[in-house]
């Protein structure tokens, strides 16, 4: 599986773990349910507006932003730091 697929299987999991279906997810999103199908399978044509609508419709959308936040990681506090000291 590539990281598209891994991250649709995940994304699917949340829906099913919260017991919504794909109508459901789809509606509250504003997208159809063939793009819901797209991002669960990791199609990769799905835009990230719609990734997002999705995360935001499954109560993920925070743990998304927070996951690229560079503050958040040792790695990318590193950065900050060397970004910081070159100023």
């Amino acid at each position: 599986m590539n990281n598209l697929e891994v991250f649709g299987a995940h994304v699917r999991e949340w829906r099913r773990l919260s017991r919504l279906s794909a109508a459901v997810v789809a509606n509250r999103a504003g997208i159809t349910r063939d793009t819901l199908r797209a991002l669960e399978t990791g199609a990769g044509t799905v835009k990230l507006e719609n990734v997002f609508a999705v995360l935001e419709a499954l109560g993920l959308d925070s743990k998304a932003v927070h996951a690229v936040d560079p503050a958040a990681d040792d790695r990318g506090l590193a950065l900050l730091r060397r970004a910081a000291e070159r100023r």
